[in-house]
């Protein structure tokens, strides 16, 4: 199978470099503290609270600052945290979708806007990219854990627990599910004693647009302006990731 998961193994070397750390360890923070605070802080029977655990320990977030995290979801902060989602448009027809964790609505719809505007693009209604995006379950494992493993043996196995597209990529692969097979393929990975570094709730293109290079950069500013913000969980998008774009990249 091939999908075209290129963009979001992007996120994931990007999301890897020191300068990013930060952000992402915050982020994941977040999604401790809420799932905590949403169905108590038992890893056993919090399925949520578990795979956020997950993916702390894929980013390498040190164990006692998940303890606190955990402690934390029974706090008055945590009690104000709000989960909301917008949708737009960035320069070139480029489609956004955000997905942000916030305790101050106000502060966090502003910046958007403002992000929107200054980037020629224009925040839209909820809804209104729902024939762009589907809800699809992403589990990225590193190519080591799988290297002595058969590989149509693997990709059988995987489409038994759901799978719809497996993407190899350099350092890891990438698989995709259905939203309502998520819980089924975290089943098989654990059967199949893979450990993913990352396993996400992901707004996945149904087709994505290739933009000449420049364009392409314009857009990536606007993504960038996004992911800078505290508020902002995670941002998806249906760029194409071209292989010059992908060189321009892996260059800086």
């Amino acid at each position: 199978m091939a999908g075209h998961s290129k963009w979001a193994n992007i996120k994931h070397r990007k999301a890897a470099q020191d300068k990013k750390r930060a952000k992402v360890w915050t982020r994941i923070i977040r999604e401790i503290t809420i799932a905590a605070r949403d169905n108590g802080p038992d890893l056993d029977s919090n399925p949520a609270l578990r795979l956020a655990v997950q993916n702390a320990k894929g980013a390498n977030l040190p164990k006692d600052t998940i303890e606190r995290a955990i402690k934390k979801g029974s706090g008055a902060e945590a009690a104000n945290l709000q989960r909301h989602t917008y949708e737009g448009y960035g320069p070139h027809g480029i489609a956004i979708f955000l997905d942000t964790t916030t305790e101050n609505i106000n502060r966090t719809v502003a910046n958007i806007r403002s992000i929107f505007s200054k980037n020629n693009g224009s925040l839209g209604t909820n809804g209104s990219l729902s024939f762009i995006f589907n809800t699809k379950g992403v589990f990225i494992i590193p190519n080591e854990a799988i290297q002595d493993m058969d590989a149509d043996e693997l990709e059988l196995e995987l489409i038994e627990g759901g799978a719809q597209e497996v993407e190899k990529e350099q350092e890891t692969t990438s698989i995709f599910t259905n939203f309502e097979d998520f819980g089924t393929m975290q089943s098989k990975l654990s059967e199949l004693r893979l450990e993913a570094t990352s396993t996400e709730i992901q707004q996945v293109p149904t087709t994505t647009t290739a933009l000449p290079l420049e364009q392409a950069l314009d857009v990536l500013k606007i993504i960038d302006k996004f992911e800078d913000d505290d508020d902002i969980q995670a941002v998806y998008h249906n760029m194409e990731l071209t292989d010059e774009l992908i060189k321009k990249l892996e260059n800086e």
